[in-house]
This record gives structure tokens, sequence and C-alpha cells, in this order.
């Protein structure tokens, strides 16, 4: 599918020298979800912030839809949601009002009937008369997704858009996510619930320290990095490894009392056999056997702290 985001070699520096993006390139096709993962001060915000405006980057270009958000920023503005991290809502403006005035302000000619649609998807229908200053942080957070869906844009950035909110706003907000991309709109998403970014994204993108460290389908990143591992349950605890044991990928668990071997399943030989064998030769008793997939925030983790060590 054709790019509708296209990012080059992206910089941003500050006066004072901080590089909080380092030379970031990517595109995102038509239509994709793509979970951008990374820790605190990564850079996800500065490069969401780039795209849609909100920061002007020190060198390199960014396209949304052909429209460059420099020298054609209208055109590629208009084109963009954002759900940011951050409330900043008018506390004396009436729901309903906010969700019109923020679809009127890209140009949009008035649809009443798909902004309430989009506020009774969000479960705000019944609040579109109230004041924002008297809406719970979760019903806040719901406005803030309705004002960034109210002007039908074709490229959605949620920043942390679950971040403290109740599971009753995930599971809506994903609904959402879901009929969006169906439709043909692009979703990048930062999130610190690897586990949704897991089961929803389509590509898996990791930043750190101002650098994108890898993109990459989800199914294949964790097919190629991720690792399995077998749990052998003893009957009774052990102080170390016997030194039988000491030419195996051995973890010794918490407490002595399991032996944690991690193994490459697409190799030719996984140890395995050869392991309960030693284990019996060390005199161990086996009460139980249990493997385990490595999970999309194992590999993250991997990869963060390798790219800090």
């Amino acid at each position: 599918m054709p790019a509708i985001l296209s990012i080059r070699d992206l910089r941003k520096s500050y006066a004072d020298g901080f590089e909080a993006l380092k030379g970031v390139s990517l595109d995102i096709a038509e239509g994709e979800i793509l979970a951008l993962l990374g820790p605190n001060g990564a850079g996800k915000t500065t490069l969401i912030s780039t795209v849609c405006g909100i920061i002007t980057p020190t060198s390199g270009t960014v396209t949304v839809g052909g429209h460059d958000i420099i020298d054609d920023f209208r055109s590629a503005r208009s084109l963009i949601g954002l759900v940011p991290q951050e409330i900043n809502l008018e506390p004396f403006e009436t729901v309903w009002n906010t969700v019109r005035f923020s679809r009127g302000l890209f140009g949009k000619t008035r649809n009443d009937v798909l902004l309430e649609e989009i506020l009774r998807k969000l479960s705000l229908w019944d609040k579109r008369k109230s004041r924002i200053m008297e809406l719970s942080g979760g019903m806040k957070r719901r406005v803030l997704i309705a004002k960034a869906l109210s002007h039908e844009p074709r490229v959605l950035f949620l920043d942390e858009p679950t971040a403290g909110v109740d599971v009753e706003l995930r599971k809506d907000m994903w609904g959402i996510v879901g009929e969006l991309k169906a439709s043909g709109v692009t979703i990048i998403l930062t999130t610190h619930y690897i586990e949704e970014a897991e089961s929803i994204a389509d590509r898996i993108g990791v930043i750190a320290d101002g650098k994108l460290l890898l993109v990459e389908q989800k199914d294949q990143l964790m097919e190629r990095m991720g690792k399995k591992q077998l749990e052998v349950q003893l009957t009774e605890p052990v102080s170390e490894l016997p030194e039988a044991l000491a030419h195996h990928n051995l973890q010794l668990a918490d407490g002595g009392d399991a032996l944690i071997y991690t193994y490459d399943t697409k190799a030719e030989r996984t140890g395995i056999t050869a392991l309960l064998n030693d284990v019996a030769k060390a005199g161990l008793v086996l009460a139980d056997v249990r493997t385990r997939q490595s999970s999309l925030e194992d590999i993250f983790v991997d990869l963060v702290s390798g790219e800090s060590s």
C-alpha cells in the first residue's frame, strides 16, 4: 500500500545542544496501525508533535498525503487528528460545542449526524450538554478523542490515549480504532500498555534516545526476536546450579525451586533432551515442566536495555 506519511532524516535539536530526534526516517502505509514504543524521554511525543506542526524540526522532511508539513502546512494538518497526552480543554464550554468547534476549525461543513455518531460511540451523547469542568478525567479523555475524530482525519495520532483511564474507555477506544482501520484511516499510537500494541498493531516501531531502533511487522518481529523458555520445576529447591548443568543456558529461579532454560525454536536442536538427561544425572527430581514464549514486552525491554548499555 502507498505511504500516506513519509518521514526523512528528521532531526530536532534545542539551543542547549540536546538532540531529541536523531535522523528518524519512516514510511507509514495508508490504513495500517503502527505502535511506537519507547521509554520516557525517548522522543515519541517530540516525533508526533513535529509531524503535527506543534514543533518545528531542525532539519529533515515530513509529508502527509503528499503535502509537506512546512511548505503546505494547512493541507497536511487537515489530514491529521491528534489525541495528546495532556488534557487541555476549555472548562466552561459544553461537550457538544467543543467538538463542533473543532470540526469547524478545520474548515469542515456542519455535520451534526456525524458528531452525534462519534459521541455515541464514545458514550458521550448523554453528556453533550455538560460543561467540560463537570466531567471526570476519563470523560475528558473521551472528549479529546471526539475532537480528534470530528474533522474525519486520514491519519490519527494517539499519544498514550488510554493512560490512567478506566477499562471501559480502553475497550471503547480500541473498538473505534478497529473501525477506523477498516475505513482506511492510518493510526500511529504510543502506549505504555504493551499488550495493547501486541493485540492491535500491524507494525511495531521502537524508539530510544531519539533514534528509531527498528520498524518491523509485529508477527515477524516476535518470530525473529522472540525466545522460548522451558521452566523445569523441582521437587526440592537447590541453592546453586550443579556443576553437571553448568554448560547449559540455565538460570536458577528465585527460591531455587525451578530451572529456566532459554532456547531457539528454529535451531536444528533445542538441547532439551540433553538438558533433561543431565538434570536426572545431577540427582534432581522434576515436579513439572512448562514452556512460555517471550512477549512483545520482553522484546522491547531487551532492545531498549541493549541500546542504553
